[in-house]
């Protein structure tokens, strides 16, 4: 893929970021992204423009917390678009078939946008943030 034409977060703006939860975890100022992998070698965040037609910006990941790549981004919000491209072994008869040409999906997404199967699937930053509003507890007796 071209090298991205616009920038969404400059990378002054790349944090270390936490290794847990694992995902992206919107925490009202930022995004942490954190993913598992035992053999990777480079983790590269990739980040989408809005309708996930074009790659935006790569972020390298290069913090890592035992086996947990991670960053935070100050600037990403509810609705970022990503994926992943993971460097590593392929070595197939250990089990290993890293490819990163190959964009993956974040197993920990909390949403997927787009395709799947023809490969145009997203992952997407959401706000779990529940607002009860007016709700009470029923306070039915036993």
């Amino acid at each position: 893929m071209d090298a991205p034409s616009r920038t969404l977060v400059a990378p002054s703006t790349v944090w270390r970021g936490h290794p847990c939860p694992l995902g992206a975890t919107w925490d009202g100022a930022g995004v942490n992204f954190a993913l598992f992998s035992k053999h990777a070698e480079r983790v590269e965040l990739c980040l989408f423009d809005p309708k996930g037609r074009r790659e935006i910006e790569r972020v390298e990941l290069r913090d890592r917390t035992d086996f947990v790549w991670h960053c935070y981004l100050p600037e990403a919000r509810p609705g970022l678009l990503y994926g992943y491209r993971v460097h590593g072994p392929h070595d197939p008869d250990r089990g290993h078939r890293f490819d990163a040409t190959k964009l993956l999906l974040d197993p920990y997404a909390k949403l997927i946008k787009g395709k799947i199967a023809a490969g145009l699937g997203r992952c997407q930053v959401v706000d779990t943030a529940f607002s009860w509003g007016d709700d009470r507890a029923p306070r039915t007796p036993w």
